[in-house]
């Protein structure tokens, strides 16, 4: 069933296994058949993650998006690992992803969608299908639903096994995350829920209680006059959404749902396809094209006009609102040059897009002591690009997209606290790609709101 044949069919109906006609990148290689098959079997057997009208929501709100009527917050982990699913690490990054919302929603006077790279971003792609060190040449470390970090031969074998401990852990996540949201853990009255311990003395403080204090005082006074509370204010919602890379996995728990009479991934609310696997000929898009999940796709530099329409036509061929988000990453020196023209690519298709800036990406560089990271101020200085762009063309930005970490992490530089290189070592902890820590991520959003911390 999973066997990749050697060339691409045109024009054949689309199932959740049509990908495999296609050509596919990032395709970790299984060494036993036999044990992927038995996985993905036991795998599609299993309840879904998420239901079809969760999704459904959202796509409605991405839409509104879309509009300029609402905005949206997607962030988290570059990717999460295994040994991370526990409750207070969780629960740390719905604290800086509420906060950052409250902030946003505070200046932009609109709701804000939140989205968390969470419950499922176990995958990642890699320059190189090898690793070498010293005389010995390994696997890449893809992921911890597909191999292990470790430096060993056993455990860079990819382990099919992996993708059913992905979902266990995918499924505890959410699941906490939707009983913290029910007990009210994401109300907005009560913003005091969600201090971290090691910002007691943040120079961000201040400011953000100002806006917290605001916006609880506002929704008692309004509620006060309306004799109710405003439901949306007290049941706050999370969406979850992830890399869609490894594609058995996503096909396991690709289900028809009767009552819509379409497809769904029910792995996550927003699967989306990377910039190394968006393809129009590939098996991702070929797989993306028949869900009927709102979808993300990574663009950047190296894509042109004709490869842009390609993917609006394959992957949203009936316009529909909130269905395809394009998430532009070039870096800050490349943007004012790259995006006007993707824009109007867009544009000329007929059909609309949610935009979204992925400042992260394009702006990963190495130290001169061989540590990668970010600098803060590549990212705000894109972020801003990315809003005065749009802006002038007559475009919406809809949203951002940020790796994050509601952790004391140091592998950003810059910021309020003025983090240099020579401070990286001092908490620096992603095994892949390095994230803006809480302050950093707390204070984007001010300046992205309107507000100047600094």
């Amino acid at each position: 069933m999973l066997k990749l044949m050697d060339k691409p069919v045109s024009n054949a109906p689309w199932t959740p296994a049509s990908w495999q006609s296609r050509p596919v990148r990032q395709m970790p290689a299984y060494g036993d058949p036999v044990r992927l098959e038995r996985a993905v079997a036991e795998l599609s057997r299993l309840p879904p993650i998420v239901v079809s009208w969760e999704v459904e929501q959202l796509k409605q709100q991405l839409g509104e998006a879309q509009r300029g009527e609402r905005f949206l917050l997607q962030g988290g982990d570059c990717a999460e690992s295994f040994a991370e699913c526990e409750s207070d690490l969780i629960a740390k990054k719905l604290k800086i992803l509420l906060q950052m919302s409250l902030v946003l929603l505070h200046g932009m006077k609109k709701p804000v969608i939140r989205v968390g790279r969470f419950a499922g971003q176990y995958a990642k792609p890699r320059s190189a299908d090898g690793e070498t060190r010293g005389d010995v040449t390994l696997p890449s470390y893809r992921g911890d639903v597909v191999n292990r970090p470790g430096f060993t031969a056993a455990e860079r074998e990819p382990d099919p096994e992996l993708m059913l401990r992905g979902y266990e852990r995918a499924a505890l996540t959410l699941n906490f995350v939707r009983a913290l949201v029910d007990g009210g853990f994401a109300d907005l009255h009560h913003p005091e829920y969600w201090d971290l311990d090691f910002v007691q003395h943040s120079p961000l403080r201040e400011a953000y209680q100002q806006i917290a204090t605001s916006i609880a005082d506002s929704l008692d006074f309004f509620e006060a006059l309306s004799g109710g509370q405003i439901h949306e204010a007290s049941q706050v919602r999370f969406f979850a959404s992830h890399e869609a890379l490894l594609l058995p996995y996503e096909q396991a728990q690709t289900r028809f749902i009767p009552r819509q009479n379409r497809w769904y991934n029910l792995t996550t609310h927003m699967p989306w396809i990377g910039l190394r696997t968006a393809q129009p000929d590939g098996g991702h898009v070929e797989y993306f094209r028949g869900i009927s999940n709102p979808v993300g796709v990574k663009v950047g530099a190296a894509m042109d006009a004709a490869w842009l329409a390609e993917l609006v036509r394959i992957l949203n061929p009936g316009d529909e609102p909130g269905r395809l988000t394009f998430i532009h990453r070039f870096g800050a020196q490349q943007i004012e040059g790259c995006l006007p023209a993707m824009i109007e690519a867009v544009r000329a298709t007929g059909k609309s897009v949610l935009w979204v800036c992925d400042p992260m990406h394009g702006n990963t560089e190495t130290t001169a002591g061989g540590v990668k990271t970010r600098r803060f101020d590549n990212i705000l200085g894109e972020v801003q690009s990315a809003f005065r762009i749009h802006e002038a063309m007559g475009s919406v930005l809809g949203g951002v997209h940020f790796e994050l970490t509601g952790e004391d992490v140091t592998e950003c530089t810059g910021g309020a606290r003025g983090l240099a290189d020579v401070d990286l070592g001092r908490a620096y902890r992603s095994t892949v790609d390095p994230r803006l820590n809480y302050e950093q991520a707390l204070e984007l959003a001010m300046i992205i709101a309107g507000h100047r911390p600094r």
